[in-house]
């Protein structure tokens, strides 16, 4: 068994702000390349760009009429959006197998899901917490991809949550035993 304790806090390199007050990032514009990328089908590429945008907060980065959407918000969070391409592709229990995780602040959770609300009424679920120290939101888009905002809640070391964590390694960061947050 790994324990957290092997690795080391690289928490510099994670475009994720962190602790209790933290300000979300603005969307990253630049250019690179993307380690890591989720590609959704759609049938309809106009009304689901518009349900990330407006709704998830995303900006369509650079798009190919009628090919792709290439959508972000912050560094790392990339998500293609192509036609779907056979009616299989179409289904919505094709998308509605992508789950997709999304870092975001505290300060995000309502405005997202009031968003995603005002275009879809039945599309948000939450928020709430969860037993690794997050709140969250679940969101399933028009195509069926199943998106969930995370958020970090503060960490409390004396608090059932912090000794769940503890019991598997995982400590505060001023705690002697390794900060791993």
């Amino acid at each position: 068994m790994s324990r957290m304790t092997e690795y080391f806090n690289a928490f510099e390199m994670s475009p994720v702000p962190d602790g209790p007050d933290a300000v979300a990032p603005e969307p990253f514009l630049g250019i690179y390349a993307m380690p890591m990328f989720v590609k959704i089908p759609t049938n309809d590429l106009r009304a689901s760009t518009e349900f990330w945008v407006r709704g998830l907060g995303f900006v369509d980065l650079f798009s190919v009429p009628g090919q792709i959407v290439h959508l972000r918000r912050w560094a790392f969070q990339d998500v293609l959006l192509v036609p779907a391409e056979d009616a299989e592709d179409a289904a919505p229990s094709a998308a509605s197998t992508v789950q997709v995780f999304v870092s975001c602040v505290l300060d995000q959770l309502e405005s997202v899901a009031d968003a995603c609300r005002e275009l879809s009424p039945d599309s948000v679920t939450g928020p709430y917490d969860t037993a690794w120290r997050t709140r969250d939101i679940a969101v399933v888009t028009p195509e069926g991809a199943h998106v969930t905002f995370t958020a970090a809640t503060p960490f409390t070391p004396d608090s059932d949550v912090g000794r769940d964590l503890a019991s598997v390694g995982i400590f505060g960061p001023d705690d002697a035993r390794g900060g791993a947050q």
